[in-house]
């Protein structure tokens, strides 16, 4: 029994100690299920920040809010509707009135989280049944869209279409100080057998030079994979571009390059080749969602990790997990090992935050107690910014009725490549080397220019470091003072 504590407390030091100190740890908050709608504003934000304050003590430090499900809105748009999952009624606005999209930006920023915009661009109306308002697409503009099993989507081989997405994408830009874009896996439909995509039409009215109607469509998707990214480094070189596709790219059998996998295929059945978006720059960060179990017959997940992590190299890589079916599996521990030893992952998505939330299979409270216990910052986007702001200065320690707080005076930098945005707290106990790099001396991040300090006991002393993070959280030196309580 001595024997086994000992393993276990051996495994627990060297996981703890492996923490990486830059980690993208995300979780998807999805309306378009329904959980919110109809809820009321009271109702709904007392929801959400009950999520989002477990989510922050699970270690995460990205929200990917889903706020176009279906062409509408769940912000404030003059351009869409507001959405039926919001309100339980599309055009209708919520009372007493709020901003969803506007509000959780706030908060995530307070928890020192980044709130990443998720909109589906082209899927304009579910297969659920529900009235479209009068200003929605698919009224405005049928000849632009399609039928397809139930789904109504925006034919992807019309320009006025992708003008129409980069348009609303530039609205949100401009409007809402979000952290980044996020799209997920449905460009052309998921297909259903014997029924065909029905624009053949547009193919022979336009066809690009191509032959193939599978070429053609993937270059459509192309086309608006680059004018979305395009938009937005115009709009907001800051905000990152990031693309949840599925996670299958290819089968071996269809590409000797492809996976040892036998499943639905992005490049074939989805029309989207998302190595050519990742090896041209057109994204910044690529999600596969890899949803399967290790040991899948059609879709092994072990197969599938090392794939992406051979092939998707010149982005960041992030990994969609479902918490549910790896909790059901009793994987978690084997999948994370496989991201700590696989050098180009560089962090998680949970699908979904609820499941996390709740606490399926302990999911939450390993992350919280184990693999994420230490707070990340964000991987670095050199290629969009690699500039670290100046250190910040005047790092004093006032006590207040009892209460030590820690104040300092944020760096002077102009623009968003050169101010600081948030700062990073370090804690390091009295005689210890301040080493930043250490990712289990870094206590929390924040956007505020002071920090209330935990109760010590009388008498102990330790050393506090703040650092500056700019937008893209590359981190300056810091700057120290000694406590003493």
């Amino acid at each position: 029994m001595r024997k086994t504590l000992l393993f276990l407390g051996l495994m627990l030091t060297m996981v703890l100690s492996a923490q990486p100190k830059r980690e993208f740890r995300g979780a998807w908050i999805q309306s378009v299920n329904g959980q919110f709608m109809g809820m009321g504003t009271e109702a709904m934000q007392k929801t959400l920040s009950y999520q989002l304050d477990e989510l922050q003590k699970d270690g995460c430090n990205v929200i990917i809010f889903q706020v176009r499900p279906e062409c509408d809105a769940l912000y404030e748009s003059s351009l869409e509707p507001w959405s039926c999952y919001l309100t339980g009624r599309q055009g209708k606005a919520p009372q007493p009135y709020w901003d969803p999209l506007a509000w959780m930006v706030q908060q995530c920023h307070q928890r020192g989280m980044e709130l990443h915009a998720w909109i589906n661009p082209y899927r304009a109306k579910t297969k659920t049944a529900h009235a479209n308002a009068s200003n929605h697409v698919v009224v405005q503009h049928p000849e632009r869209c399609f039928d397809y099993d139930g789904l109504k989507v925006l034919n992807p081989a019309l320009k006025e279409n992708r003008d129409y997405i980069c348009q609303v994408v530039t609205d949100i830009l401009e409007r809402y100080d979000v952290d980044g874009l996020h799209i997920d896996d449905y460009f052309y439909p998921y297909p259903t057998p014997g029924i065909n995509i029905p624009d053949e039409a547009n193919f022979r009215a336009d066809p690009q030079g191509f032959t193939d109607i599978g070429d053609w469509r993937r270059n459509n998707v192309n086309l608006f994979i680059e004018q979305l990214w395009a938009t937005i480094r115009t709009v907001k070189p800051w905000v990152k571009f990031g693309v949840s596709p599925f996670g299958i790219y290819r089968n071996q059998k269809s590409d000797p390059n492809g996976s040892k996998t036998n499943g639905l295929q992005n490049y074939d059945q989805l029309y989207a080749d998302v190595l050519l978006w990742v090896d041209n720059g057109w994204v910044d960060y690529c999600v596969p969602q890899l949803y399967w179990e290790i040991g899948h017959k059609a879709a092994d997940y072990d197969e599938l990790i090392h794939w992406w992590n051979k092939y998707c190299t010149k982005t960041t890589l992030v990994i969609g997990e479902d918490v549910e079916r790896t909790a059901k599996a009793n994987q978690m521990a084997r999948k994370m090992a496989l991201h700590a030893e696989l050098p180009n992952v560089k962090g998680t998505v949970l699908w979904y935050a609820k499941a996390a939330v709740d606490n399926v299979g302990n999911y939450g409270t390993r992350l919280r107690e184990l693999y994420w216990r230490y707070p990340a910052l964000q991987p670095v986007m050199k290629h969009i910014d690699d500039k670290a702001p100046k250190k910040p200065s005047k790092l004093k320690v006032i006590d207040i009725e009892g209460q030590k707080v820690l104040f300092w005076t944020a760096p002077k930098g102009e623009g968003w490549k050169d101010a600081a945005n948030n700062y990073a707290i370090y804690r390091f106990e009295q005689g210890e080397r301040v080493n930043i790099n250490d990712a289990s001396h870094l206590v929390t991040i924040t956007p505020d220019t002071h920090y209330e300090l935990p109760q010590a006991e009388s008498g102990s002393k330790c050393v506090y470091a703040v650092t500056a993070l700019d937008r893209m959280q590359n981190e300056s030196s810091y700057k120290k003072v000694k406590v003493k309580y």
